[in-house]
């Protein structure tokens, strides 16, 4: 009976591996916990990133040079694309509450924050912060245009730099969290468009405006993870980044325009969710 006990003096072998698999646990667990996380309850400054300067002067060209190097048996596109930048235009006035210079950036930032609060999953990210926006001055370029193809390209100074922190609750709720800054800015998009002109069988004649699959879309990412040890450009959070906005684009590349005066809101939907019924089958 003297000799049933756990630890002695003289610890075994088997002793001695378990204590050392628990002080490498342990040290693991203190070197993640005051070098890379934060406490719940602490304040961390935080490193604001800032959207990328203007450098590419050839952004910002007229939209006169669009189609200059568009093949000549090639359709011109230049009359949409003056309608797309107004467009465009149009929907940068009214993000900024129809306000211009810093009190308009300033707006957009605001609602941008906002939706993306939203939209966040609260248990696994703290309240997003974004820092500054960039809007653009550019507009998508067509050329190429076919009978029912467009080549489209979108290259412009498109950004926004935001914090946030990723919250783990193991093993006990609001353990610590992860701060993550980053700016996401659009290198380059190019993609065909695909039109479908309605059908004269239908109750409500549709226009569909489409992306295909295959698109190019190339992002830049930079990133600070951690608190006093950072992570500078994880590669795998611009894969992560990136793979989402792939998502999103895939998943709503297609347009539906009612025709004026050729039926209800309500009988298009009623086409539309037939279509797609017929598309899953």
């Amino acid at each position: 009976m003297g000799n049933n006990y756990i630890f002695s003096l003289t610890p075994t072998f088997t002793q001695g591996l378990v204590l050392g698999q628990l002080s490498i646990l342990v040290l693991l667990a203190l070197v993640l916990k005051y070098l890379f996380f934060i406490p719940p309850e602490s304040e961390t400054e935080t490193v604001t990133f800032h959207p990328l300067p203007k450098s590419n002067p050839s952004w910002h060209q007229d939209v006169e040079e669009d189609d200059t190097n568009s093949s000549p048996e090639k359709e011109s596109a230049h009359w949409f694309n003056i309608l797309a930048r107004q467009v465009v235009d149009v929907y940068r006035t009214k993000l900024q509450n129809n306000l211009t210079g810093y009190e308009g950036i300033e707006v957009a930032r605001r609602k941008i924050e906002d939706h993306a609060n939203e939209l966040r999953p609260r248990g696994f990210l703290d309240h997003i912060t974004v820092h500054s926006v960039d809007l653009g001055m550019s507009a998508p370029k067509l050329s190429n245009a076919r009978t029912i193809e467009f080549d489209m390209s979108y290259t412009d100074t498109l950004s926004v730099s935001l914090s946030t922190s990723y919250l783990f609750n193991y093993p006990m709720s609001s353990f610590a969290r992860l701060p993550v800054s980053l700016t996401i800015s659009l290198s380059l998009f190019e993609s065909k468009i695909t039109v479908v002109p309605p059908s004269s069988a239908s109750e409500a004649p549709i226009l569909t405006i489409s992306l295909p699959q295959d698109f190019t879309l190339n992002l830049k990412t930079t990133s600070l993870m951690g608190s006093r040890a950072m992570l500078r450009d994880v590669p795998k959070l611009h894969e992560l980044i990136e793979y989402q906005v792939r998502k999103v684009l895939a998943l709503r590349g297609t347009w539906k325009v009612v025709l004026p005066g050729m039926g209800s809101l309500a009988t298009a939907q009623h086409e539309v969710e037939k279509e797609q019924a017929t598309s899953n089958e």
